[in-house]
């Protein structure tokens, strides 16, 4: 990480024209809490893309399912947990990242679909995305083949990965996960700096605000470590990559984390991308290519690792 990414000067001219362009199509669209959640989730908001041909579910349980996205001769498993804001998203909305995922890597994908807020606020999201882990902890050999595992998530789904990590380490679990990638992750559902001085850019204070209310309505509970894991205790988690942009909301809990992870003695990587905000692996931008094959080598690094 360099120091001098921070100022208008690191951006370099590509970014700043996608972002100007970005910014005028941003300016003149309604927001989710404009539309409503109903139709937000139908396409109004986010038309969903279309599902890899190669793409299968698992059922697990009456609530959890799992999308997976094969490979071929797999070296190990990825369990992705997906973003959208608790409110938002679906395992089968990210085919192809997880295709390029599954070909550049040798992990078979495997995607949860969890419970959404509002109408399943904390604790089903967390309840679900533990049930897939033990699951893949017991069934990933005899159902794919393989023993590692790693875990990946965006957003709120990399909270969801780090909460789960963090279930599975009294179970006696996380030996089996080799790696995390985990990019631009919200760890502070109390709202980091970043979070609360947000005012332009894909995500702003208010929605972040709107949000949290959504999937933890309870506010003396934004604290707690499954809610908010910069405050948990991190001893003992796997190596994690944490990727995100400097003009993201979410900037603080990505930093703020990886400097945490760090302290308990862990492995920890920051990949920062000067003029990116949030989401920006998934679109059309500029850093996004580098960025993506920096996750992709890193999950390649931690399958080779003893």
């Amino acid at each position: 990480m360099r120091t001098d990414a921070f100022g208008p000067e690191a951006i370099p001219a590509e970014v700043a024209a996608f972002n100007t362009l970005m910014a005028k199509r941003i300016g003149d669209l309604p927001s989710i809490w404009d539309i409503g959640v109903a139709q937000a989730r139908s396409g109004a908001f986010m038309p969903a893309p279309p599902p890899s041909p190669r793409a299968y579910d698992v059922p697990v349980n009456d609530t959890v399912s799992l999308h997976v996205v094969p490979c071929a001769e797999p070296k190990g498993v990825l369990l992705h947990i997906h973003g959208g804001g608790f409110i938002l998203g679906a395992a089968a909305h990210q085919d192809a990242m997880l295709e390029r995922i599954a070909d550049q890597t040798a992990l078979t994908c495997v995607s949860v679909e969890y419970r959404l807020a509002p109408e399943n606020p904390y604790p089903a999201a967390w309840d679900d995305c533990e049930t897939a882990a033990l699951w893949l902890v017991e069934h990933a050999k005899s159902r794919f083949g393989v023993e590692t595992l790693m875990i990946a998530g965006e957003s709120a789904g990399a909270l969801l990965a780090v909460a789960t990590l963090l279930r599975l380490r009294p179970r006696g679990a996380l030996k089996r996960f080799a790696g995390a990638a985990l990019s631009f992750g919200v760890y502070d559902s109390s709202m980091t700096p970043s979070q609360v001085l947000a005012r332009t850019g894909v995500l702003k204070a208010q929605d972040i605000a709107k949000i949290a209310d959504a999937y933890a309505p309870r506010q003396d509970q934004r604290r707690d470590p499954e809610l908010s894991p910069l405050y948990a205790d991190l001893q003992d988690l796997p190596p994690a990559l944490f990727t995100v942009g400097t003009l993201d909301a979410m900037l603080d809990d990505s930093m703020f984390m990886y400097g945490r992870w760090l302290a308990a003695g862990n492995n920890a990587e920051l990949a920062l991308y000067p003029g990116a905000d949030h989401a920006f692996i998934e679109t059309p931008h500029p850093s996004a290519s580098v960025a993506n094959a920096r996750i992709d080598d890193f999950l390649r690094q931690c399958l080779q690792s003893p």
